[in-house]
């Protein structure tokens, strides 16, 4: 997820690039860069790193343009680099972009074959070459922008200018957002609106397959084969405080949110329904060593850890292969079994956790194999191991992960495909049965959150004031129980355990009173009838029971306190539908609770210490 901005008026662009900069920050902070009209030129400025890092570099020098555009970057494709840096020039085309294009690598290759000539590792580079083939064909900047896009397969939202068109700016967008503000002769493009917002609170949000053409006298927008599109004008009531965080209360609430995407992008580009095949080239494993595997091994931390946790029930389910999971602090101080024949798979978000890399590094010397999942391009993590699936959450701002656990579950199901299609341990047609359920799963993520959350909202008023929580699951949804109560623990101070339904009555049934809100996670699979003869027994003792079952069970209407309903799905899959509304009933009770939701006390986002 990367920040993208523009500016056409009478007012000097490049001020006004980097104050929209700032506020888009927060959707990628790997490098910066802008591109303004001077002296009839377009003079390009990029640096690696925090925006800070270009701000220092243009520091002092006389930058003046009327039109330009921005970005700064959350690195996909290549490295945090300068060269790998937005925006990208072809010849006289430049061109910011904020999405993934999955084609890219077979429309560089048709590029290079014409003479072209690529500077960066990214995927966005193909798109100033292939709008600037079109130029070169004799089209303006329009019609070869909109060629160009018709060869796109991925998600995007574009800015580009042109040397030789200094009076306007094109934007276009399928998948990436895009808004577009309204001056007295003056526009703005950007990913969101806390860019525009100290300028105008007149907008026009460009939906998916349409593009604008802006001058000074005007937007003009159109569909993808040039037809006239008539866009409403919004007027933006939001206080540039609260759309930095895109109209929610916290950065939390808002990745809650953003999770269908995120799941999306995770997946995209990487499966084939229509084939029933799992793709996953930048792993850098071949199929051959993958067969030669006894043995995965999963590390991590946190909420990573669970993520793990649930991995080990998908490999060995889907892909028959004995799995083990470490927390990564613990791994190298117990001596390992680790040989040659071991793949271990490191998950972390930042890539840069300490412990997680320092077990990495163990196994790696031991002869193993290593996988990073990660959310972060160009992270320790992904370098250093052998190869990498990336997450593609997007920057989590909120301490308590959300959408990168989902995320992660996502990418997870995809290995553990991937495992089983190479291993021969599921056909085709059960691969592609599988990736139809994960196709569904952003849609039934969508329509659970409208669904349930002023449910949780009432719920969590009830249990605001609770001293302690009990959540339980069993199967796949037992690392749900303790992710669940993890994100209790950490945004609202509340005590809060996890356990497998099963061990309750090892201990736990001991703390159960009339005080003692129990989760249940009880989705319609082969332990329900296990778990739900436990809610009987937290029942009888008084518990308030909290029940989350699988739409059209009825069953526990009147034996749970409160019941919610989630869509239905494959047991591999149902811990992704799970996990969320346990994070809306941790918000809310955090809420109510007056605690500091994104930025919760003695927590970082990524722990690079050990």
């Amino acid at each position: 997820m990367c920040g993208i901005v523009g500016y056409i008026g009478g007012q000097n662009a490049v001020p006004i690039l980097i104050e929209g900069l700032k506020r888009l920050e927060y959707r990628g902070y790997d490098s910066a860069g802008i591109a303004f009209f001077q002296g009839g030129k377009i003079n390009v400025r990029r640096s690696v790193g925090k925006l800070r890092n270009l701000e220092a570099a243009i520091s002092g020098q006389r930058l003046e343009s009327n039109l330009g555009i921005g970005h700064t970057r959350w690195a996909t494709h290549g490295r945090p680099s300068e060269e790998n840096a937005h925006p990208h020039r072809a010849g006289k085309i430049v061109v910011v972009h904020n999405g993934i294009i999955e084609n890219y690598i077979a429309l560089k290759e048709m590029l290079i074959g014409k003479g072209h000539e690529f500077k960066s590792e990214t995927d966005t580079e193909v798109i100033a070459h292939l709008i600037e083939e079109y130029t070169k064909k004799g089209d303006d900047t329009e019609k070869a922008t909109r060629k160009a896009l018709k060869e796109l397969r991925g998600a995007y939202a574009i800015g580009v200018v042109n040397e030789d068109e200094p009076d306007r700016m094109i934007a276009a967008r399928a998948g990436g957002p895009l808004v577009i503000g309204l001056g007295s002769q003056e526009y703005f493009i950007a990913s969101d609106l806390p860019a525009i917002l100290q300028y105008t609170k007149d907008a026009i949000y460009l939906d998916d397959h349409e593009m604008a053409v802006i001058t000074t006298e005007g937007v003009r927008v159109t569909d993808m084969k040039g037809l006239p599109v008539q866009k409403d004008v919004t007027k933006v009531l939001w206080n540039p405080v609260m759309a930095e965080k895109g109209g929610y209360k916290h950065f939390m609430l808002k990745e809650i949110y953003e999770q269908p995407r995120a799941i999306t992008d995770t997946f995209r580009g990487r499966i084939s329904e229509e084939t029933g095949s799992v793709f996953l080239e930048e792993m850098g494993i071949t199929d051959a060593a993958l067969k030669k595997i006894k043995k995965v091994v999963l590390v991590a931390c946190g909420t990573s850890w669970h993520a793990c946790l649930i991995g080990k029930f998908m490999l060995e389910e889907m892909a028959r292969t004995p799995s083990e999971v470490d927390i990564a602090s613990e791994f190298r101080y117990r001596n390992p079994i680790i040989d040659k024949h071991t793949l271990l798979v490191a998950v972390t978000q930042s890539g840069e956790t300490a412990d997680t890399l320092a077990a990495m590094r163990e196994a790696k010397m031991l002869g193993a194999k290593t996988v990073a999942i990660c959310n972060v391009v160009g992270s320790t993590a992904a370098r250093d191991a052998d190869g990498v699936v990336y997450t593609h959450a997007g920057p989590e701002i909120g301490v308590a992960s959300t959408k990168a656990f989902t995320a992660q579950l996502t990418a997870l199901y995809l290995f553990a495909l991937h495992m089983a299609q190479v291993r021969g341990t599921l056909d085709q047609k059960q691969v592609r049965g599988c990736i139809t359920e994960l196709i569904k799963i952003p849609v039934k993520t969508e329509k659970l959150l409208l669904d349930v959350e002023e449910g949780i909202e009432r719920v969590a008023k009830t249990f605001s004031k609770c001293s302690d929580f009990l959540y339980l699951g069993r199967g796949y949804n037992y690392p749900v129980a303790l992710e669940g109560a993890l994100k209790l623990k950490e945004i609202s101070y509340i005590h809060a355990e996890g356990y497998p339904a099963g061990e309750m009555k090892h201990g736990p049934i001991a703390l159960i009173d009339e005080n003692m809100p129990v989760v249940f996670l009880l989705p319609t699979d082969s332990v329900y009838d296990k778990t739900a003869s436990n809610l009987e027994e937290v029942r009888s003792r008084g518990g308030k029971v909290i029940a989350f079952v699988t739409e059209g069970d009825d069953k526990l209407d009147r034996k749970a306190d409160h019941v919610f309903h989630v869509p239905a799905t494959t047991a591999p899959l149902s811990p992704i539908l799970m996990a969320v509304p346990l994070q809306l009933l941790a918000y809310h009770i955090a809420v109510l609770r007056g605690s500091d939701v994104d930025q919760p006390r003695n927590l970082a986002k990524s722990v690079t210490v050990e």
